[in-house]
């Protein structure tokens, strides 16, 4: 079991278990048999195959296989052993093998930094031979790698190959291009907001969980305030677009099925970007995976995910039937809406976001 170096000491004794998570864990999921993957931004919990709305993406690959399995075998020789031990009232001890590649972060976040530094830094990178020998298809798969908590200096992949893909946008030679992007946790990381409202991008879209499919609503305590703060950061997002004069470029879509925790109610999870050009309405650019892209996402979890480039016209068109499938539950939201009074966020919410900011976490 993973535990990130940026929860010890008086952090890890105060924090809430039941919002400790904000100060970073391990959110990749892979699913590998042999020499085939799946990537999603799945937990595989019950409700994944019953009610929860997620993507899955998969990859019949030796090469991508065996970059991600790389990863998750590096990782485990820097986590925690589960013991079961059924003498405790957890049933179970946590341990850290002395054959591990690092200190527990626990006992020295810093050292155990640099030594996963070490481990990890020449395994986020794709090899020349293996990225050359799918130069003659109509489809590559770039394996990207976000962990940054693990890294000094930071040399993950996601958020660069995200970033130089929409300035790529703004090129003369990209005409009439459109994009797509969703994330259950609506929060996306400074940064990503700027770049996707700076794009010359027309016709583009949003989608996020309402607060009705938002997998913290009802909860009690803390927990149960996420769902107001993630409005707020939505409306805060439909501002930024009305600033830069882009209102009209980008459409807010809430997610939502039901109510979370009513009969045939079901939560929104999925998370991804898809990137149309020269005017074609099907995806030739798709990035699938963990993240939320969110600050947290790049400064304190471990995520991985993978950025599909294509000229098939077979894959365009499932991408597109994916990213449009999506939209079947998800309807239209704007400043009018915020504005209601059953829509409106209270001092308390703005509150705690500030507090969790305050002490080194993030949503």
């Amino acid at each position: 079991m993973y535990h990130t170096p940026n929860l010890t000491g008086l952090r890890k004794k105060h924090i809430p278990r039941r919002i400790n998570e904000g100060w970073g864990l391990q959110h990749m999921k892979l699913y590998g048999v042999d020499d085939e993957i799946i990537i999603s931004g799945a937990n595989l919990s019950t409700d994944y195959f019953t009610n929860r709305q997620d993507r899955y993406h998969v990859f019949s690959s030796k090469e991508i296989t065996r970059y991600f399995f790389n990863i998750q075998e590096a990782v485990s020789r820097l986590s925690f052993l589960v013991t079961p031990d059924p003498q405790l009232p957890a049933g179970y001890i946590l341990e850290w093998p002395s054959s591990n590649t690092a200190p527990s972060p626990l006992a020295s976040p810093s050292e155990y930094i640099k030594a996963a530094s070490a481990v990890l830094n020449d395994l986020i990178r794709v090899s020349p031979v293996a990225a050359a020998s799918s130069s003659n298809t109509n489809t590559t798969v770039y394996p990207l790698s976000q962990l940054t908590p693990l890294l000094r200096p930071d040399t993950s992949t996601e958020l660069p190959a995200i970033t130089s893909i929409l300035k790529t946008l703004s090129s003369p030679a990209i005409t009439s291009s459109s994009w797509t992007f969703t994330a259950g946790y609506f929060n996306p990381d400074p940064s990503l907001t700027a770049l996707l409202l700076s794009t010359p991008s027309t016709s583009n879209t949003v989608i996020t969980a309402s607060p009705q499919a938002n997998g913290f609503y009802g909860s009690k305590g803390v927990s149960g305030l996420l769902p107001a703060a993630y409005t707020l950061l939505a409306r805060r997002f439909l501002e930024s677009a009305a600033k830069r004069k882009r209102q009209d470029d980008v459409t807010l879509k809430e997610w939502r099925r039901g109510v979370v925790g009513e009969q045939d109610g079901w939560t929104y999870h999925a998370k991804g970007l898809w990137i149309s050009v020269n005017g074609e309405k099907e995806p030739c650019i798709s990035i699938v995976g963990s993240s939320n892209y969110t600050k947290r996402s790049y400064s304190l979890d471990l995520e991985v995910g993978t950025a599909i480039v294509t000229s098939d016209e077979r894959l365009k068109k499932s991408l597109a039937e994916e990213r449009d499938g999506l939209q079947d539950y998800a309807s239209k939201v704007g400043m009018d809406d915020f504005l209601k009074v059953e829509r409106r966020v209270g001092l308390r919410v703005r509150i705690a976001m500030w507090i969790v900011s305050l002490v080194g976490g993030a949503l």
